[in-house]
């Protein structure tokens, strides 16, 4: 099924480079312009873009469509062509994202990485339109080449390209989910390649059972001695041509003995975790940049989301990545307690009443930037907003609001 971005799209409203902000962006508008010398169609579909006369649009491959209203009183079916691309081509392209993590990273975080383009198209892979490429379709009359009508679609999409640059991929042919499909079985075969035949195991539940056999017949082992940190080394370097590293493979066992330690020590946290919950613990767990772009690429995780659930994995845990993705209704008797105790609190120390939202298990200071999470556990969880009006976790969740608002407390304009 073919992807829909919903309309109605309204544009910047001054100048021809306000449609798009990033420069793939306005590599798109570049090419539309440089395809036609005709300025009054193109200054009328500028003007139907920004009154909002594009419809809602579908991304297909080699195709971008879209109803736009003109002056009749029926939309006409406005469409622009771009050519998919080869097999071929697109291996070339995919081994240059495989070829460095911070390709994928940055494609995952919302941008397109110029120096990806210029390999690209060194190796002749037109990810960006060039002028000759875009073949305009409209119902109209018009005979314009581009008419009004699809100018204004064109102009209208800019803006979708620059929040998503994998609507370029999917325009020349493979969408977001299949793109990181390949990627990865990219990535799987190369290891495969490298690795040499592991010998045959047993299963787990045989492996068991030959212990708990043999366990009988043991003399009760002494106590455990009280765990303590645990630092790996490698006894020899693993094999060549193996394609694992000595330092993965410390972090590994390093990470391993730490939650043995655990266990031991009777936090029982560790075992339940999900495949998503195990990655953000890694994440959390500052293993370096590479790993982190590995996680990235394994899990097609956007680069600030994982950064902001492994934040939240320090500061609470498992309960803190829920707390960060799933709001929830808590018991409003606790909601109404802590609202009248945080209201007391702020009193005393700004000598001024201070306004603060209240929505599910949410606390908000606006005008500070604060807010307070009620996680399932009853604990209180503080969070800041960023620049970008985005919240982070920000200091480690207690029982009583009061003390956790303390910690990330910021008089306003500090």
């Amino acid at each position: 099924m073919s992807p829909s971005f919903p309309g109605q799209r309204r544009a910047p409203a001054r100048g021809k480079r306000a449609f798009a902000a990033t420069w793939w962006g306005q590599a798109w508008v570049t090419a539309l312009e440089d395809s036609t010398l005709d300025s009054g169609r193109l200054s009328r579909g500028r003007t139907y873009a920004r009154k909002g006369m594009v419809g809602p649009v579908t991304i297909a491959p080699g195709q971008v469509e879209a109803a736009v209203q003109g002056s009749a009183s029926r939309p006409y079916r406005s469409a622009i062509h771009l050519p998919i691309l080869t097999d071929a081509q697109w291996d070339t392209l995919l081994d240059a994202i495989a070829a460095r993590a911070g390709h994928l990273a940055a494609l995952l975080d919302g941008e397109m990485p110029a120096d990806l383009v210029d390999d690209a198209h060194q190796a002749s892979v037109p990810l960006l339109p060039q002028p000759t490429e875009l073949d305009p379709e409209c119902s109209c009359p018009d005979w314009g080449y581009p008419c009004k009508h699809a100018t204004a679609l064109c102009y209208a999409i800019a803006s979708t390209i620059d929040d998503d640059p994998f609507v370029l991929f999917a325009l020349r042919g493979r969408g977001r989910e299949a793109v990181f499909a390949q990627l990865r079985a990219r990535r799987t075969a190369g290891r495969a390649a490298d690795t040499p035949h592991a010998p045959a195991g047993i299963p787990a539940a045989s492996a068991y059972a030959a212990w708990t056999a043999l366990a009988e017949h043991t003399p009760t082992l002494p106590d455990l001695p009280q765990p303590s940190p645990y630092a790996a080394a490698l006894p020899v370097a693993p094999p060549p041509g193996s394609g694992l590293a000595t330092t993965d493979l410390e972090h590994l066992m390093t990470d391993a003995a730490t939650r043995a330690a655990r266990i031991l020590g009777g936090d029982t946290t560790g075992l339940h975790l999900t495949q998503e919950q195990d990655v953000v613990r890694i994440a959390a767990s500052a293993p370096g940049p590479e790993w982190f772009y590995n996680l990235i690429w394994s899990t097609g995780t956007k680069p600030t989301v994982l950064a902001r659930l492994a934040r939240a994995w320090r500061h609470g845990g498992p309960t803190g990545i829920t707390v960060a993705e799933k709001p929830h209704t808590p018991d409003p008797m606790m909601m109404t307690i802590a609202r009248a105790t945080l209201t007391t609190a702020l009193t005393e120390m700004t000598n001024a009443p201070v306004p603060f939202m209240v929505w599910r298990n949410r606390l908000t200071l606006a005008d500070h930037g604060i807010q307070l999470r009620l996680g399932p556990d009853t604990r209180w969880y503080p969070y800041l907003r960023d620049d970008h009006g985005e919240w982070w976790p920000a200091a480690p969740a207690d029982t009583d609001p009061v003390t956790a608002l303390t910690t990330v407390w910021r008089p306003a304009g500090a």
